[in-house]
C-alpha cells in the first residue's frame, strides 16, 4: 500500500497531465455562438484560508475561495466555465476579466443583479427606497424563473466534491486542479 507522500507526489504529477490531456474537451469563449441566448452566474469554489492571500476572502460568502463564471443555454446545457479568479472579486469583474463577452452581444445574455451595467438582461433593482412597480416585479419573477436553469447547472457542478469542499492542497495547484476537474466534467458530457 502506498503512503501519503507517494499519493501526494502522484497527484501532483498526474493533475497537470490530466488538465492538458482534457483541454481539448473544454469549450473556450470563442466557442460560444453569437446570437444565442445564454445564462450566466458566478460561483465560489472554496479553499482553505491562506493568510498571505488576502484576495481569496469573499465577503458575500464569508469564506475563502476562487470565483468561476458559469455559462449555460436556456435548456440547461453547460456551455463554458471561466478560469478561476480570486474570490474577493465581484462576478461582473470576473466576467470582464474572462473576456467572454468580446465579440458577443450581451443583450443575448441573462444574469442576476450582479451583472447590471454590462448590457446583460438583469432584474430591476429598487432605487431610493422606491418600491418596484407591478410590471417590474413581474419582469423580475420571469427573469428569476429563467435564471433558475443556471442555478441548477451550478448545483450539478457542485456534485463534484472538489468543487464544493475546501481545497486543501497548495494554493498554486488550485487553478490546475480546477482545470483538470472542468476537463473531466466536459469529457463526461461527451
Amino acid at each position: 500500500m502506498a503512503g501519503q507522500a507517494t499519493v501526494s507526489r502522484a497527484i501532483t504529477t498526474i493533475t497537470p497531465l490530466l488538465a492538458r490531456a482534457l483541454a481539448r474537451f473544454v469549450p473556450v469563449a470563442e466557442d460560444l455562438v453569437p446570437g444565442r441566448q445564454y445564462l450566466v452566474d458566478g460561483t465560489l469554489l472554496p479553499c482553505w484560508s491562506w493568510g498571505a492571500q488576502r484576495g481569496l476572502y469573499s465577503g458575500k460568502h464569508h469564506t475563502t475561495g476562487m470565483n468561476v463564471q458559469v455559462v449555460c443555454t436556456l435548456d440547461g446545457e453547460l456551455a463554458w466555465i471561466s478560469d478561476p479568479i480570486d474570490g474577493a472579486r465581484h462576478d461582473v469583474v470576473c466576467l470582464d476579466e474572462s473576456g467572454v463577452l468580446v465579440g458577443l452581444d450581451p443583450h443575448d445574455w441573462t444574469g442576476d443583479k450582479g451583472y447590471v451595467g454590462r448590457g446583460i438582461i438583469t432584474p430591476f433593482k429598487k432605487t431610493n427606497n422606491q418600491p418596484l412597480l407591478d410590471w417590474q416585479k413581474a419582469f423580475n419573477t420571469a427573469i428569476n424563473r429563467t435564471r433558475a436553469v443556471v442555478e441548477r447547472v451550478i448545483a450539478n457542478l457542485k456534485n463534484w466534491r472538489i468543487l464544493h469542499t475546501d481545497y486543501r492542497r497548495p494554493l498554486d495547484t488550485f487553478p490546475t486542479s480546477i482545470s483538470a476537474t472542468v476537463g473531466l466534467l466536459f469529457y463526461s458530457l461527451t
